[in-house]
């Protein structure tokens, strides 16, 4: 039986050398060229049963000659390697049709894995999708560390896919950014991008923030409201922190991923849920799962494609990028330009970075704007670094004790989550009663097991009349168990 042939396109001699004779040593035969041109004529001769093809090559551009090759020869599998190692080659490779895109440099027993998959896995009918027009200077995410590259692999598999996809990863890390990639170059990417803050939005409301209500719904409800789902029809819905879902919306989501469609509050019509879910979250959901704080079946619907984005210290080797990156974006946007020194990159690189690529950015663009330097140099970081280090919480009688934010301090960040969350050109309204009932509702449970659901003694603690206590156990459907805390 005649060993298959692998066509080997690149212009670097050395590497077609490598490749030549790791191909041979696993039993293929290869014929290799440095240009498109010869690769295209053997094609073309029907020759080959595989082709690896560089990007850059001296007289074409190895990924405009994919579709070619699909035209007259669908079956004939493409591996790309390429040394630019960027999201937008990653996702044009797939888009194109390539079976795989390996970024350079990459193991060779890797690429030996890769072609015998490539030459036994079945033809399949290629689902062509249109390709994405973003410019290579404007990439969402940026990086060339192992790490990146497979989530770029990861992103550039799902352009022809509609899959969930939950995303892990610690704040700061760019979830948000890996999400608006995947519905950018995907499917759905003529349709809106909807983002939802999850941990911003009270409890209570939150059944209506997803799914909207109607007139009369509860009070404050004076007109009809479209929901986030509705709002996201047609392209994709992003549930940030989906770890701090209560219970109750928990069954809801779970009920809508498994019927496909859902009711508004105090609706009876139901209502088609057209949308992608994506799905983020800092947690550890299966710790979540274990202490009865997130439900089995949800996490299974949800974790169809994990996506576990690194934390910045894990890829030190991305900082000097990502630097440059943010420097630039800064000098767009009116900032005197910089420049960092060896000295500034070594400590940039040496910083444990707890805030990630959030605390990257704001740390050079306040460097561009504060810093009368030209050069910045590794003092210079070192000493922004220290003065921008956290300081301990004090409070009038525990001056030097660090602890939890005061009830004032933890009310007033959470409406600036949540007003932030809907800062999207979307009217809303009852931000008074949300806030209120989300105090409320704590309260009065926690003073009523206080009281072993006592409601006179809890009256009494919270000065309220019995009666005006009773209702509002009855509005924000309280549970109340005599004798137990």
């Amino acid at each position: 039986m005649t060993p298959p042939t692998v066509l080997v396109a690149d212009d670097d001699r050395s590497i077609r050398t490598v490749l030549t004779q790791a191909l041979g040593r696993s039993g293929y035969q290869v014929r290799s060229t440095g240009n498109a041109a010869t690769l295209w004529r053997w094609v073309e001769e029907g020759e080959g049963d595989l082709v690896i093809t560089d990007v850059v090559m001296p007289d074409e551009n190895g990924l405009d000659l994919i579709p070619r090759i699909k035209r007259i020869r669908p079956d004939l599998r493409v591996i790309v390697m390429s040394a630019q190692s960027t999201l937008m080659t990653a996702v044009k490779a797939a888009q194109r049709g390539a079976f795989e895109y390996l970024p350079k440099p990459f193991d060779l027993a890797e690429l030996i894995s890769v072609v015998g998959r490539a030459l036994q896995v079945p033809a399949e009918h290629t689902i062509w999708a249109p390709e994405a027009r973003d410019s290579e200077e404007r990439l969402p995410l940026i990086g060339r560390s192992p790490s990146m590259q497979e989530i770029y692999r990861t992103i550039a598999r799902l352009t022809t896919a509609d899959l969930t996809v939950m995303i892990n990863g610690e704040s700061g890390t760019g979830k948000e950014l890996v999400a608006r990639a995947l519905h950018d170059y995907g499917k759905r990417r003529a349709g809106p991008f909807v983002a939802v803050n999850m941990a911003a939005i009270p409890r209570e409301l939150i059944e209506s923030e997803l799914f909207g209500h109607e007139r009369g719904a509860f009070t404050g409800a004076t007109n009809r409201t479209q929901g986030r789902f509705e709002q996201a029809n047609g392209g994709t819905l992003f549930l940030d922190e989906i770890g701090d879902m209560p219970p109750e919306a928990q069954t809801r989501l779970l009920r809508v991923l498994q019927e496909g469609e859902f009711t508004s509050v105090g609706g009876r019509q139901p209502i088609k849920a057209n949308v992608r879910i994506i799905a983020a979250t800092h947690r550890d959901l299966r710790n979540a799962i274990r202490l009865g704080q997130f439900r089995e079946d949800l996490f299974y619907r949800l974790n169809v494609v994990p996506i576990r984005l690194p934390p910045l210290r894990e890829r030190a080797e991305d900082i000097p990028l990502l630097a440059r990156h943010f420097m630039d974006r800064a000098r767009e946007d009116g900032l005197p330009p910089k420049n960092l020194d060896q000295t500034a990159v070594d400590r940039l690189k040496q910083h444990p970075w707890p805030g990630n690529v959030r605390e990257l950015e704001n740390l050079m663009r306040r460097l561009a704007a504060l810093c009368p330097e030209e050069t910045i140099t590794g003092d210079i970081v070192n000493a922004d670094l220290a003065e921008a280090a956290p300081t301990p919480i004090q409070t009038p009688d525990q001056p030097a004790r660090t602890g939890p934010d005061t009830l004032s301090r933890a009310v007033e960040r959470h409406i600036k989550e949540f007003l932030a969350a809907h800062d999207d050109g979307m009217a809303i309204t009852g931000v008074y009663d949300r806030i209120i009932a989300e105090v409320e509702r704590p309260l009065i449970r926690l003073t009523l097991a206080a009281t072993r659901g006592n409601q006179i003694k809890a009256a009494a603690m919270l000065g309220l009349n019995r009666n005006t206590l009773r209702k509002k156990i009855r509005d924000l459907e309280i549970p109340v168990i005599r004798g137990v805390m």
